[in-house]
């Protein structure tokens, strides 16, 4: 419960913000171009806070946290005195009111550069992606990529770490053929450009990474079977275990490797588990019985209450990727940049087919991403910012009535015809424009019930 709380709450600070930087584009350029703004509201329905400025535009938040809107003085939709028509949106100069439309998707995207520059000056952690296990018979394999290589490029796009990797690979979903840039750890300058053939590359976002997909895996640390921590009041810790226990054998069979611990323990709720463990050199046997623990998909697994002993990292895998002042700008640009072109791509490989619509992500999974991203830190959640913000933009660019590219699109035939599109036109584009994204909001919806 503590949980759903806490990324609903997570969620609506995350849409207040992104809604109240896109809605003040539209309330601050609309204010530049002369158009008097009557009403700028975070949220729907009821207000549960409002003030009246002194020029006669009223502030508020309403109860329903799932959008905003700015109202500008407009003579289609309500009768305009005489003295007040200058004032009147659709009364300005086309140029003016594509200026007022397009600042919205504009201010999401200014928005993102700001927060990966505050992220970029702040520092995150970051490892290096070099990498671990290679699958003998895969595409990864094929190409000539083995263990300990570094990926520092995907088809020519930069990747300083495993997120920028994750990225790009993505937005290869489709296509044909991928290169990848890399070096050996022991060598020098020397880099080895890799040509990936995908063309039997059956990658499910759904089931696996795309790492995972194409045959291998990010390198990272030993993970030994001795036991580093025992919980205190844990299965463990009732079965006797301590702190140094090396895991040698469970019911009889040998145990190499901790993922088999895993497994075992979480196969076996409530059930004895005959363990045997080198303690100090001896053989102890010891019978644990596993705790239960359900999991948010509603399985129920053992749990114990004990963590291996992991290898420390190689000293030149892990940083914190940090900037200054001034050259975090740049790289907050370029970060944006890669962003806007993978999600481009990705909603171009929706309309052909190359990605299916299971993979629409509605208020769900985004709550939960929220809610995520805010327990690890500030600068987690400010990626998190960036990276809706600049889907809101790109998808409120998309042509459709009911969304800013759709006036845009309006806007466009009236420069070309030189006359506005006909009212009539415009509402039958928003009814089938609302029919398309509500429909398209369903889906997601749908996805996200069937993720729970």
């Amino acid at each position: 419960m503590n949980s759903i709380l806490w990324n609903l709450v997570s969620f609506i600070l995350a849409l207040g913000i992104l809604v109240a930087v896109h809605e003040f584009g539209h309330f601050w350029v609309a204010r530049r171009c002369g158009v008097k703004v009557e009403k700028f509201s975070i949220g729907f329905g009821r207000s549960i806070w409002r003030r009246m400025a002194k020029d006669g535009t009223e502030y508020s938040l309403s109860i329903i946290p799932l959008g905003g809107y700015v109202k500008m003085l407009d003579s289609r939709i309500a009768d305009v005195p005489e003295h007040l028509r200058s004032l009147a949106f659709d009364q300005k100069p086309l140029w003016k009111r594509t200026a007022i439309v397009a600042a919205g998707p504009v201010f999401n995207f200014l928005f993102a550069i700001f927060a990966y520059w505050a992220v970029f000056c702040l520092g995150i952690p970051a490892v290096k992606p070099v990498v671990g296990d290679v699958a003998p018979v895969s595409i990864a394999a094929d190409a000539g990529l083995h263990s300990g290589m570094e990926i520092q490029a995907v088809s020519g796009v930069n990747t300083a770490d495993w997120e920028s990797v994750n990225m790009e690979l993505i937005s290869h979903i489709g296509d044909a053929q991928m290169t990848l840039t890399v070096h050996e750890a022991d060598s020098v300058g020397h880099q080895e450009i890799l040509h990936l053939d995908l063309s039997s590359w059956n990658f499910d976002p759904e089931k696996e990474s795309p790492m995972k997909a194409l045959g291998f895996r990010p390198y990272s640390p030993k993970v030994s079977t001795i036991l580093d921590q025992v919980v205190e009041g844990g299965a463990g810790a009732e079965a006797g275990l301590t702190s140094g226990d090396e895991i040698i054998a469970i019911n009889g069979k040998e145990v190499s490797s901790w993922p088999q611990v895993v497994q075992s323990v979480q196969n076996s709720p409530d059930k004895t588990l005959n363990l045997s463990v080198l303690r100090n050199g001896q053989h102890v046997d010891v019978a644990l019985i596993p705790g239960t623990r359900t999991l948010s998909d509603g399985r129920t697994v053992g749990f114990a209450g004990i963590s291996p002993s992991v290898d420390e990292w190689p000293a030149n895998y892990r940083y914190n990727l940090q900037f200054g002042v001034f050259e975090s700008i740049p790289k907050a640009v370029e970060k944006t940049g890669q962003v806007v072109g993978l999600t481009i791509s990705m909603l171009k490989k929706l309309l052909i087919g190359d990605v299916g619509l299971n993979n629409l992500s509605g208020p769900i999974s985004i709550a939960k991403g929220a809610g995520t991203t805010a327990e690890y830190g500030l600068v987690y959640f400010l990626g998190f910012l960036a990276l809706i913000s600049i889907n809101l933009g790109i998808i409120n660019l998309v042509p459709l009535p009911m969304l800013d590219g759709g006036h845009l699109m309006f806007f466009a035939i009236e420069a070309v015809t030189r006359h506005p599109v006909p009212e009539r036109v415009q509402e039958i584009g928003y009814r089938i424009g609302g029919a398309i994204i509500f429909s398209l909001m369903a889906i997601a919806m749908f996805n996200d019930f069937t993720r729970l």
